[in-house]
């Protein structure tokens, strides 16, 4: 690879890993200045360094920022409805009596694909710890088996925004990610259940005590899981960084869940208080699933008809249209919104509170898009100056499979500045370019941009002290408990992507 392209590349990431780090500024400003970097160092003019930053970023926004838009408001729904929780409670009814961790690992994968783990967690929290309550231990199993349920769909299936992204770079169809994301959550939420069993016994008698009291109670303190002076040791890494955690004890003793009662205002006199069951909960979130996926499913099927499987040249049969229209992500969402607003809201709910929820998630949801759309733009650089092409020929006279880089590029990025949503938006960004020039499946590479994302949650990621501080662990314990069951899914990914491109390739 030639050395100026090369130096280019490296100095382009390093720019984003250091700006995020040690500096006020945020992803989105580290993105475009890592592309301006990358172009400089390249050698491209001046002026055309700036017109593939704004076509970059307008090309990846018009794709996918819409869906991004609509996915969020339909999961603040989800949220202040209490249909989240429905979902929930149906879960563990359906997996009975001694299942809970698989029950909690369950519900922590459906409500993340529509829900930011965040505020997820925090809403399902309640449920784990009325488990543990009743059964008088297995807290931290739960509470690590929810988070890391989480993890996965968060990381891995669209519509949450992250994966969306990723698609939106690297051009990847939306229900063919949707399907690998769904396959690799299954098969991966073995490995969250067996390891929070195999990690929450051990780290049960070092709960911190007010944490063990608000599960279990004050009279059972000292008797559940170990000894309460257990509950209070710590050791390595926790002393560090007490500051930031002592800012968020508060939040983890006082966990605050969604109330239908209050977010939706009073039911008129004569009124039944409004309730929502599984089924209908599930449904603003399935059916735009279900729309996206037949319209793949239908695509190949036309595809393969005409003899253009993969080919540009496509043009959908008159049979296949309906279902391309209803089942483009954007149809398919605003039909998941509508639902969302009018099955799972009451008919007393004021529209400005409604509306208000959309402005609350669109807020929520704007950084993400800036963030995406300037991951678009340093694509868009890396391929007009050149150093995609570069980074693809080097890569094809390794022995390395190419389908590892985005992989790679993901898990450094993560593990260097915390965000996975930054991690895999840079790999998808950087990976561009290889995907046609080696023949990489767009799913493929989209999958290895999330799988290789979800490495080692600690400090620098701020869903790491949400868990920690829910589960009430601390220093190495935290690191033990949630960093190993991220990192074990990251690894259980490898083999299912090697075999996702042999099937894909």
């Amino acid at each position: 690879m030639d050395l100026q392209l090369l130096l280019a590349l490296v100095l382009g990431i390093a720019t984003i890993i250091v700006l995020v780090l040690r500096t006020r500024l945020d992803a989105f400003v580290a993105l475009l200045i890592a592309a301006l970097v990358t172009g400089l160092v390249a050698g491209q003019p001046v002026l055309e360094i700036v017109a593939a930053i704004t076509t970059g970023f307008g090309n990846t926004l018009a794709s996918i920022g819409i869906v991004i838009g609509l996915g969020v408001g339909i999961g603040k729904i989800l949220e202040v409805s209490g249909a989240a929780n429905a979902l929930a409670l149906a879960f563990l009814r359906v997996f009975g009596h001694g299942r809970e961790p698989w029950a909690m690992g369950s519900v922590g994968a459906l409500v993340s694909i529509p829900v930011f783990c965040d505020s997820g967690y925090v809403i399902m929290n309640p449920l784990a710890r009325s488990i543990a309550r009743v059964k008088r231990a297995g807290y931290v199993t739960l509470a690590l088996a929810l988070g890391c349920g989480m993890t996965l769909t968060h990381h891995l299936v669209p519509p949450t925004p992250g994966p969306l992204a990723v698609a939106g770079i690297l051009g990847a169809d939306l229900g063919a990610l949707i399907l690998g994301g769904l396959v690799f959550t299954v098969i991966l939420l073995p490995v969250v259940v067996l390891y929070a069993r195999w990690i929450g016994p051990q780290l049960e008698p070092r709960v911190e005590e007010h944490v063990r009291e608000a599960v279990y109670g004050t009279v059972a303190a000292a008797g559940v899981g170990g000894s309460a002076a257990a509950g209070t040791g710590s050791s390595g890494a926790g002393t560090s960084d007490a500051g930031l955690r002592d800012g968020l004890d508060e939040e983890a003793r006082q966990p605050v869940t969604a109330d239908p009662a209050v977010d939706l205002g009073e039911p008129p006199a004569g009124a039944k208080p409004h309730r929502v069951g599984a089924f209908v909960a599930s449904l603003p979130l399935l059916i735009p699933l279900a729309l996206i996926i037949l319209n793949t499913v239908t695509g190949a099927i036309d595809q393969n008809a005409q003899g253009v499987i993969g080919g540009d040249e496509y043009e959908p049969s008159a049979w296949a249209v309906p279902f391309a229209f209803i089942g483009n992500p954007v149809v398919a969402l605003i039909i998941g919104m509508v639902l969302a607003l009018y099955v799972l809201l009451p008919r007393w709910t004021p529209r400005n509170k409604a509306h208000g929820w959309f402005a609350e998630a669109a807020a929520s949801a704007g950084l993400i898009l800036l963030i995406t759309g300037a991951g678009g733009a340093l694509g868009q650089v890396l391929r007009s100056s050149g150093v995609g092409d570069a980074l693809a020929e080097a890569i094809a006279a390794t022995p390395l499979p190419a389908f590892l880089v985005p992989f790679l590029i993901a898990t450094l990025v993560r593990i260097a500045q915390g965000s996975g949503t930054v991690a895999m938006i840079t790999a998808a960004s950087v990976s561009a370019p290889l995907v046609t020039t080696l023949g990489i499946d767009p799913v493929v590479a989209a999958l290895a941009c999330t799988a290789g994302s979800m490495v080692f949650s600690y400090f620098n990621d701020s869903y790491f002290w949400v868990v920690t501080r829910f589960t009430g662990l601390q220093g190495t314990d935290a690191l033990r408990g949630w960093s190993g069951i991220t990192t074990a899914v990251w690894a259980g990914s490898i083999p299912l992507l090697f075999v996702a491109n042999l099937i894909l390739s």
